[in-house]
């Protein structure tokens, strides 16, 4: 039995070791979807219908999407965080129609070597204490610092690496958060993978990658131009169906 090392950020800052079991090998392309959930990440309880709205998530993905890619793949220095346009304003209106915001990706900087976890963390404090200055509450903040050929204790597959599912049906069990729907937005199709696997809706934007790495073969529910712009999208049809 292997275990997986990652980093969840949220009401309780804590690091997880969970049971892990190999799997099949993910082709490049056409993705399928598991035929069951973890089981550790089965939800905690399962409500009556009709008794009360379970939360929606909205699992945004960092670099690319809220944030702008770094040159160099990694960030040296806090200083040097660049949130796209409108993004910041866009996430606390989102935050104030009830979604839970989760921030979501892979850190390969970290993964391979090229950035000790040190400073991945103050990179990921720095993250936190923006979104807490602009009133946005960040449910928990998923990051996978794992890879099957990285370096020294990173070198491990992870149920938490994208475009594996782990970290929706993590906020599933903890948050009981109704997956199907919750949306991901992000700007590569790894994330787009696992939202698919998972049964989450998902939106790719033209930002970062703009959806064009090609890793996989996902068709979004909507291509939008950035962050604002899908959160709009989905602001007005929440208008609509009240």
């Amino acid at each position: 039995m292997l275990g997986t090392l990652f980093r969840v950020m949220g009401p309780i800052s804590e690091t997880f070791v969970v049971p892990f079991r190999s799997s099949r090998v993910w082709a490049k392309k056409g993705l399928a979807k598991p035929r069951t959930q973890h089981d550790l990440m089965q939800p905690k309880s399962s409500s009556l219908p009709h008794t009360r709205l379970r939360p929606r998530g909205l699992f945004i993905d960092r670099w690319g999407t809220l944030l702008s890619l770094p040159k160099n793949g990694f960030l040296s220095n806090p200083d040097e965080l660049e949130f796209l346009p409108g993004a910041l304003d866009a996430l606390f209106h989102a935050s104030r129609l009830g979604w839970k915001i989760y921030l979501i990706g892979n850190e390969d900087a970290v993964a391979f070597g090229r950035q000790s976890q040190g400073e991945w963390q103050k990179i990921q404090t720095a993250i936190e204490a923006r979104l807490t200055e602009t009133g946005i509450p960040l449910q928990r903040s998923y990051a996978c610092l794992e890879h099957p050929e990285g370096k020294g204790v990173h070198e491990q597959p992870s149920v938490f690496r994208l475009p594996e599912t782990g970290m929706f049906y993590h906020a599933q069990h903890n948050d009981d958060i109704e997956l199907e729907k919750s949306w991901v937005i992000g700007d590569s199709t790894l994330e787009l993978a696992a939202a698919w696997r998972a049964g989450l809706r998902y939106i790719g934007v033209r930002t970062g990658e703009a959806v064009r790495d090609q890793s996989f073969d996902v068709e979004p529910d909507l291509i939008v131009t950035d962050l604002p712009a899908a959160l709009a999208s989905l602001a007005r049809a929440q208008a609509e169906a009240a």
